[in-house]
């Protein structure tokens, strides 16, 4: 792995025209996540998952976007950037790194919110560079077995295995979805979507109170490794199981 925050310019330009690279950008949030976890959540886990598959494959790692679409969850806390706003500086970040020679690049999504900015993207470059750059939008979430959730099982798990700033001693159940029909889980997904406390109280979708370090290690690892052939799929051109 080639972490770009650490290298010096000498060295860095003699790494990227020594043979193609692949780019990662990773982008999460900063936004509330219940009591008991970090407004850092989406953040750190995707830098989290990004590292793993930077490690595994040798890609490029970019910092972290670490500021996400996250209105939704006013009043509580959250700083949040407009749609385009972080489209926009996708793309600039994109094109630069394309004036860079690098020509590939995977976009990895750490936050529910910022889907909308990263859709239709790869579509968009390909017309701004005249087909010269590659773009890969995923959200890490899509390669789990697991239900998605906020600051319920997964995500606390998850970072029970990553992270010491995750306070148990405070977890609460919050919106929890199993007896509900899938008629219903939409409807509250979409009331979450314009206003997560009117869907969840406490600001939790899920329960947290059971999550371990041994299961965000499990899920973490599912996730590199489904995600990681997912990327090396993009690159053979070689059919995949799994889903953007």
């Amino acid at each position: 792995m080639i972490e770009i925050k650490t290298q010096f310019d000498p060295n860095l330009r003699k790494i990227i025209t020594r043979k193609k690279q692949v780019a990662v950008i990773p982008i999460g949030s900063i936004e509330q996540h219940g009591p008991h976890l970090p407004v850092s959540t989406d953040t750190d886990i995707v830098t989290e998952v990004s590292k793993q598959i930077c490690g595994k494959n040798g890609y490029v790692l970019l910092p972290t976007v670490s500021y996400g679409v996250s209105f939704e969850h006013a009043p509580f806390f959250n700083l949040s950037l407009r749609k385009n706003t972080l489209e926009n500086i996708l793309i600039d970040l994109c094109i630069s790194l394309l004036e860079n020679k690098i020509k590939t690049v995977f976009i990895i999504n750490g936050h529910h919110g910022n889907q909308n900015s990263i859709r239709n993207i790869d579509k968009k470059l390909r017309k701004i560079t005249k087909n010269k750059l590659k773009v890969f939008p995923f959200s890490y979430w899509h390669y789990m077995g697991q239900d998605f959730d906020h600051a319920g099982f997964v995500e606390t798990s998850l970072m029970l295995a990553i992270s010491n700033n995750v306070k148990m001693n405070l977890a609460k159940k919050g919106l929890v979805t199993d007896k509900m029909t899938k008629q219903e889980i939409k409807k509250i997904g979409k009331l979450a979507n314009k206003s997560f406390p009117k869907a969840t109280k406490n600001g939790i979708w899920g329960d947290p109170t059971k999550a371990t370090k041994k299961d965000g290690q499990m899920i973490l690892a599912e996730i590199v490794e489904n995600l990681g052939e997912k990327c090396q799929t993009c690159l053979t051109g070689h059919s995949s199981k799994f889903h953007q």
